[in-house]
């Protein structure tokens, strides 16, 4: 930790006494009709990941409005959230847009009777300095997280201190929620959720007829991309896998990334001898539309796994250095594999195995 100056140290002071909040130890948060959620802080998974967290207000407040205030790097995972009844985007680079700022300066005057900052990974001034300009009160945020404290906790009168060591297989969202079990909030729904409607759906199907995919053809979505270099599985593993299930099941592919993607993208058009068909820089409910059409989809640990995760659709998330049990899709026919902290001591016939049983549900019981 960098040594703090005399300016430093004096400026800390002079916020905690404009804006410090006593402590209340009390778990009774009574029955909020208004809740804001600030979540702007971290990437589109860990937000994904908090759709729990939603569900569990909605659930212990069916009657509260929720308003959830995410970022530009964020915000699609919950662009038709059912949990939610309003978001809106936080983007510091709009501050000084007179109209932008009036617009968050009225939504967070707004009347809340509860105010929340959840966390996962990382402790978030922003976010925690948003929720105490909220005109909220009782605001709920972290004290600790790991043993590092917050040295922002005096921004929340209700605060939680978070531990992933004692909890170090937890998965994410059932972590995120332990900031608002002490109240009594809680719910037994891990999963996700990714709202599509009809017309995302045919915007799908309109790309497999137009790439000529029959109907019922067998179809496997595969995401070669990933934010963080070490989560990337070999591009010739990738190809490898394919021409293998391409001979076993004649499958048709489809090959999902955006422009983060496209060293990946032009490489499997380069290289690969098995006809791709690259559905790309779509937005994420066109892209669960899709992915809910394929019979099988295979994906980096990223954050197009967690939209993967959102559908019913069987799935193999491979990982390397990230704690699958922390992080790895929820629910029926959702698959990790992992080996060690080197994402490619993952064996083309690792996936491949595992495929087969997806494809293949009958196997097990032959």
């Amino acid at each position: 930790m960098a040594k703090q100056t005399f300016y430093s140290r004096l400026t800390a002071k002079i916020i905690k006494s404009l804006t410090a909040i006593e402590e209340n130890p009390s778990k009774n948060i009574g029955n909020p009709k208004e809740i804001l959620v600030v979540r702007q802080h971290n990437q589109f998974g860990d937000l994904l990941a908090s759709v729990p967290l939603l569900r569990a207000l909605k659930e212990t407040f069916p009657t509260a409005n929720v308003t959830l205030i995410v970022s530009p790097e964020n915000y699609f995972a919950v662009t038709k959230n059912e949990y939610i009844d309003r978001y809106f985007i936080f983007d510091k680079r709009k501050i000084l847009n007179p109209y932008y700022f009036f617009s968050l300066w009225k939504l967070l005057r707004k009347k809340y009777d509860l105010a929340i900052v959840p966390v996962t990974v990382a402790i978030s001034y922003t976010s925690s300095l948003l929720c105490r300009l909220a005109n909220a009160k009782i605001r709920i945020g972290p004290a600790f997280l790991s043993g590092a404290k917050n040295d922002f906790d005096y921004f929340f009168d209700r605060r939680v201190s978070l531990d992933w060591r004692k909890h170090p297989d937890a998965h994410v969202s059932d972590f995120g929620l332990e900031i608002l079990r002490p109240f009594g909030i809680n719910t037994k729904d891990f999963t996700t959720n990714i709202a599509f409607n009809d017309e995302e759906i045919r915007k799908a199907k309109s790309f497999l007829t137009e790439k000529g995919i029959a109907e019922g053809k067998t179809l496997i979505g595969i995401h070669p991309g990933a934010g963080k270099p070490r989560n990337r599985w070999s591009m010739l593993k990738f190809i490898k896998l394919i021409q293998k299930l391409k001979k076993e099941y004649d499958a048709e592919f489809i090959i999902t990334g955006s422009k983060a993607d496209i060293h990946e993208i032009n490489f499997l058009k380069a290289n690969s001898p098995v006809k791709l068909n690259f559905f790309l820089d779509r937005t994420i409910p066109v892209l669960a539309a899709m992915i809910s059409l394929c019979d099988l989809f295979i994906t980096n640990d990223t954050g197009v796994m967690h939209v993967a995760g959102a559908t019913e659709t069987p799935q193999i998330s491979i990982f390397g250095p990230t704690n699958p049990f922390n992080w790895a899709p929820l629910g029926v026919n959702k698959y990790f594999i992992r080996k060690s902290d080197l994402i490619d001591d993952v064996t083309v016939e690792d996936v491949l195995k595992l495929a087969e049983i997806l494809l293949k549900p009958t196997a097990l019981s032959e």
